[in-house]
C-alpha cells in the first residue's frame, strides 16, 4: 500500500498549495519544531515564537480540513530534533513509502533535505512552493551572457511577464519608475495612522522555549504578540496598509524618525516570507485599493510598493540562487573587525543608530532605510566582517530568511560581493541622515563637525572608508565625484579626518 510523508518547513505555511486542494487518507504531513532551525544562528526571541506560532496555528488548520498530520513540539519525547533524524525515524516506524517535500528556500535546507532523500531507501520527490512569481533559476537565466545584474531590467521584464501595472505592452502612465518621487522626509507635524497590532497569547510556547538553553535575543510580551500568527490576521494586516498606509508610503518610505518605528510601512514581509499570503495577492490587494482611490493615492505610491515586491524581491531571491554557496564567503574589502558590543544592546551616543536598534530589539524589526543607512552604513564604515554582520541581521529581524537577508546584507548593504547586486556601496556621512530623519537635531554628536570633540562618528568614519578602499572605487562612475572632492582638500584637514576616524575606530564600543 502506497503511503507518502510529506514535509511542511515553517516558513511553507501556504494554505493554498496545490497540495491541500484535497484530502487523501494515504498522505500524512509532518511539520517539526527542531533545534537545528532555532540555533544555526542566535535569533531573536519573536522570531523563534512568532514562527512557532504561525506553524501551530497551521498545524489546527490542515486538522480541521481532515489532512493527517504529524506535528513535533520543540520538547516532545520523541523529537530528534533535526529533519533528517525525525523523518528517517518515522519511514521506519511507519512504513511509509514516498517521501516528498516543497523546494525550500534556503541553501542550507536544501543540501539537508538532498542528503536525506540519498539516504533513505524509499522514493522521494520535490515540488514547488507554489509562493513566488519566479523559479530558481529564472533570474539566472534572464542574465546570461551579462556582466551585469540590473534590477531594472529584471523589474520590468517581471511586470511585462505577469501582466503587473501595464497597459497593452507599455508601463501604465507610460513610465516604469518612480523612485525619484520617494525619497521625503517626514514632516515634524506629519503624524502617522497607529500601526495594527495583534494581541496575540504566546505564553505556551515561551515556557516551552525557556525550558531549554536556546539563546536568543530582543524582548517579547508573552500576551501581546504583535506580529500575525495566520493568514487571517495576515489579512487584516494587508488590508490595514492598504487603507490607511498606501496613500503615503511612496513619498515617506526612506524617511525615518525617532518617534515612528513603522511610519506607512506594511510589515507583512514576514507573513509574506512564511508565505501565509502570497505576494500575488498583496500585489492585487493593493492595486485594487488605488484603482477604487486613484483621486487619493497617487499612482507613485503603489510603483513603490509593487517595486519592491515584484521587483525588489524576486531579483534577491534570484540573486541568492544563481550565487550560493559561494555568495556567503565574498568578502570585497577584506574586511575583518567585529561589530561594536552596543549593537546587541542599542546603548550608544549615536541618536540614529541607538533608535535604529533599540527598534530592533523591541520589535524585531525595522525598515529597509534603517537597516541600510543606519546599521549598515555604519558596519561597513567601520570595517565590519560580512559574517559579523550577516549573522546580526539573520537573527535579530523576524522577517530574516538567507535567501533574502544575505543578498540585501553582503550585497546591498556591505558590498562584499563586490558589485554583484549594487553598482556602488551606500554609505554616507550625517547629511544623508539628516536629510532622510529627525534623528541629528538632539544626538550627543554634532552632525555639521568633522573633527574635534563631539564630531558625528559617520562623518570622518565615511571619509576613512573612501581613503582606505580607493584602489577598488577609484573607477567607479558612480562615486568618481567624490574621490574628486577628497583629492581637493587640503592635506592637513585630510590627515585630520584620517585621524579623528582611528580614534573612533579604536574606541567603537564607547561611542
Amino acid at each position: 500500500m502506497k503511503k507518502t510523508l510529506r514535509l511542511i518547513l515553517g516558513d511553507q505555511l501556504n494554505s493554498n498549495h496545490s497540495w491541500f486542494k484535497s484530502v487523501d487518507d494515504s498522505v500524512t504531513y509532518v511539520m517539526m519544531e527542531i533545534r537545528t532551525e532555532t540555533d544555526y544562528t542566535q535569533h531573536h526571541i519573536q522570531k523563534v515564537v512568532g514562527i512557532f506560532a504561525a506553524m501551530r496555528n497551521f498545524a489546527l488548520q490542515l486538522k480541521s480540513n481532515n489532512h493527517n498530520l504529524i506535528y513535533f513540539h520543540l520538547n516532545d519525547e520523541n523529537n530528534l530534533q533535526s529533519f533528517q533524524s525525525n523523518i528517517q525515524s518515522l519511514i521506519s516506524k511507519l512504513q511509509f513509502t514516498n517521501f516528498e517535500y516543497q523546494l525550500p528556500d534556503e541553501y542550507r535546507v536544501d543540501e539537508d533535505l538532498k542528503q536525506l532523500c540519498n539516504a533513505i531507501s524509499i522514493s522521494s520527490i520535490s515540488v514547488d512552493s507554489e509562493h513566488f512569481f519566479t523559479t530558481r533559476t529564472e533570474l539566472g537565466a534572464f542574465f546570461q551572457g551579462k556582466k551585469t545584474f540590473l534590477m531594472e531590467s529584471f523589474y520590468r521584464a517581471m511586470r511585462k511577464k505577469h501582466y503587473v501595472l501595464m497597459e497593452g505592452d507599455q508601463p501604465l502612465t507610460g513610465k516604469w519608475n518612480y523612485d525619484s518621487d520617494n525619497r521625503k522626509k517626514l514632516p515634524k507635524d506629519n503624524k502617522p495612522t497607529s500601526p495594527l497590532v495583534f494581541n496575540n497569547d504566546v505564553s505556551d510556547i515561551l515556557i516551552e522555549i525557556n525550558k531549554t538553553d536556546i539563546k536568543t535575543i530582543g524582548s517579547i510580551e508573552a500576551n501581546n504578540f504583535l506580529w500575525p500568527i495566520n493568514r487571517e490576521q495576515s489579512i487584516e494586516l494587508l488590508d490595514f496598509f492598504a487603507t490607511e498606509c498606501l496613500s503615503l508610503f511612496g513619498s515617506f518610505q526612506d524617511a525615518m524618525s525617532p518617534n515612528e518605528w513603522s511610519i506607512y510601512h506594511s510589515r507583512i514581509s514576514f507573513s509574506m516570507n512564511i508565505k501565509l499570503i502570497s505576494p500575488k495577492e498583496v500585489i492585487e490587494r493593493v492595486t485594487k485599493e488605488w484603482q477604487e482611490r486613484s483621486n487619493e493615492i497617487e499612482y507613485h505610491q503603489l510603483e513603490g510598493f509593487v517595486r519592491q515586491i515584484i521587483g525588489w524581491r524576486e531579483y534577491m531571491r534570484g540573486i541568492y540562487w544563481n550565487e550560493m554557496p559561494n555568495y556567503e564567503n565574498l568578502n570585497y574589502f577584506n574586511n575583518l573587525e567585529k561589530l561594536p558590543s552596543w549593537f546587541w544592546t542599542g546603548n550608544t551616543k549615536m541618536n540614529c543608530l541607538k533608535d535604529a536598534i533599540n527598534q530592533s530589539l523591541n520589535y524585531g524589526y525595522a525598515h529597509h532605510i534603517q537597516r541600510l543607512m543606519i546599521t549598515g552604513n555604519f558596519a561597513l564604515l567601520a570595517g565590519v566582517h560580512p559574517n559579523e554582520i550577516d549573522a546580526w541581521y539573520l537573527g535579530i529581524y523576524i522577517d530574516a530568511f538567507e535567501w533574502v537577508q544575505i543578498t540585501n546584507t553582503r550585497g546591498m548593504s556591505q558590498f562584499a560581493d563586490g558589485g554583484i547586486v549594487g553598482t556602488k556601496p551606500y554609505v554616507s556621512s550625517a547629511s544623508y541622515i539628516d536629510k532622510m530623519s529627525n534623528y541629528c537635531g538632539s544626538c550627543y554628536y554634532k552632525k555639521s563637525i568633522k573633527t574635534g570633540d563631539k564630531a558625528c562618528p559617520f562623518n570622518s568614519l565615511y571619509w576613512n572608508f573612501y581613503d582606505k578602499n580607493e584602489s577598488k572605487l577609484a573607477k567607479n562612475p558612480r562615486i568618481g565625484m567624490m574621490y574628486n572632492v577628497w583629492r581637493k582638500m587640503k592635506p592637513e584637514d585630510k590627515t585630520a579626518l584620517l585621524e579623528q576616524a582611528d580614534f573612533y575606530l579604536k574606541n567603537i564600543n564607547n561611542l
